[in-house]
């Protein structure tokens, strides 16, 4: 492969792991793991090793379909040296938690390290760290018209 061929094959996984985190396809995306991946999540809150762990964690904390999230990964900064590479990511994300009435909104730098295998590269390590963190009540009289994972995206507004 190419340097341009690595680097957008890390791009489309870093993608697809925001992706499959956001429809709660956790299993899909823990593949895109090694099986010793490493995990810092929130500046260190939370320290994980290893694709199961990781998995349990995410199906604990965010499996609730009224836990609605969305994470935006930006301006990546992807060195290719061989069969490894770093990576680095600006990250926006939103989380609305209905049963709370909550917001959580916030930006953060992803630090990552891939590897590759047979299967294509894959996450090594992934972690952020926040830049700033917001959390508040949603606006009075806001309602979810569509969700993903509760109405397959269909909104209820057609």
């Amino acid at each position: 492969m190419s340097l341009f061929e690595d680097r957008y094959a890390i791009e489309r996984l870093k993608y697809a792991y925001c992706r499959l985190l956001d429809t709660k396809d956790f299993p899909a995306m823990c593949a895109l793991m090694v099986e010793d991946v490493t995990v810092t999540y929130g500046g260190g809150a939370i320290t994980l090793t290893g694709r199961q762990a990781v998995e349990d964690y995410l199906t604990n904390a965010m499996s609730d379909p009224t836990m609605l999230t969305s994470h935006l990964v930006s301006c990546p900064e992807i060195d290719v040296q061989g069969d490894t590479a770093t990576g680095r990511w600006a990250l926006v994300d939103t989380v609305i938690i209905e049963k709370a009435d909550l917001v959580i909104r916030g930006a953060s730098t992803y630090e990552d390290r891939y590897v590759r295998t047979a299967e294509g590269w894959r996450i090594q390590h992934t972690g952020y760290k926040r830049l700033f963190e917001e959390m508040g009540p949603r606006t009075p009289g806001t309602k979810t018209t569509a969700a993903y994972v509760g109405t397959d995206g269909r909104s209820s507004l057609v």
